[in-house]
């Protein structure tokens, strides 16, 4: 355990020195900055465009962060060949896994603290200029909105190392890494929608309902954290459905990294 949180800390450390993180950072400060200037633009909805515009920033910058910070965190070692000189130490390749991982959970649960913090101070500060408009207005599915986008985001790195236990570049594992992100956000109404398409008209042959099916089981179901809308409208998500959504989420990362970690064992290096 001690290796682990060795890896995880100076991980985490390797992500704060990386000048994409304070791109990254910038940007989704201005964007919260204006997020008082665009509300006001559409006074009917204002309420509910500051906090969806502050939830979708903070996804948004955790997004960049994972697929231009988190990928190459590990390709950095791969490419550099400083993975012979980590694995010679009393370390082996499931505890390099985990030590990655933790490291890199450990700094999305840091920067999207922060953002999260600017967020809460831009929804604020829109509250104050036009109270009015937030009357179905209620912290607790902010709060459990941004826990759920610290989720999704912890999934998609744990997808990001395993896809890099097996990939020769980073670029493949960005590749893989957005491929899954897009499928995972809209695989539920893929399903959906294949499953019964008369009810949009459409012919789907039976090989397509299978494959969809199939990629629904096998691809991260990404749009079940995602509760903007609900956060927006000010309306309760149920205990059930958070126990449902943290336990698929936790079951997921745990099954994708043990996974990467028995494929990053029977690697070769060249």
């Amino acid at each position: 355990m001690t290796a682990i949180w060795a890896i995880a800390v100076i991980t985490f450390k390797e992500g704060i020195r990386n000048r994409a993180i304070y791109g990254i950072s910038i940007f989704a400060l201005l964007l919260l900055g204006a997020n008082l200037l665009i509300s006001s633009m559409i006074m009917q909805e204002v309420g509910k465009v500051a906090v969806d515009m502050a939830l979708s920033t903070v996804s948004f910058a955790g997004l960049l962060l994972v697929l231009f910070v988190g990928i190459n965190l590990m390709a950095k070692d791969l490419d550099k060949k400083t993975i012979y000189m980590v694995l010679s130490r009393p370390i082996s390749r499931p505890q390099y896994i985990l030590g990655k991982f933790f490291g890199m959970a450990l700094l999305i649960l840091a920067t999207i603290s922060i953002l999260s913090i600017f967020a809460i101070i831009s929804i604020f500060m829109v509250k104050l200029s036009y109270p009015g408009y937030f009357s179905r207005f209620s912290w607790p599915p902010i709060l459990l909105a941004i826990s759920f986008i610290t989720i999704s985001l912890i999934l998609l790195s744990a997808l990001t190392f395993l896809f890099a236990s097996f990939s020769s570049t980073s670029f493949i594992t960005l590749i893989l890494t957005i491929v899954s992100y897009i499928i995972g956000q809209s695989i539920m109404d893929v399903k959906a929608l294949v499953e019964a398409p008369q009810a949009v008209g459409i012919q789907v042959s039976p090989v397509t309902v299978k494959v969809v099916q199939a990629a629904y089981y096998i691809f991260p179901n990404l749009s079940i954290f995602d509760i903007k809308l609900q956060a927006a409208h000010g309306l309760p998500i149920s205990l059930s459905y958070i126990f449902w959504a943290v336990s698929y989420g936790a079951v997921y990362t745990c099954l994708t990294i043990i996974l990467a970690s028995i494929i990053f064992r029977r690697r070769e290096f060249p």
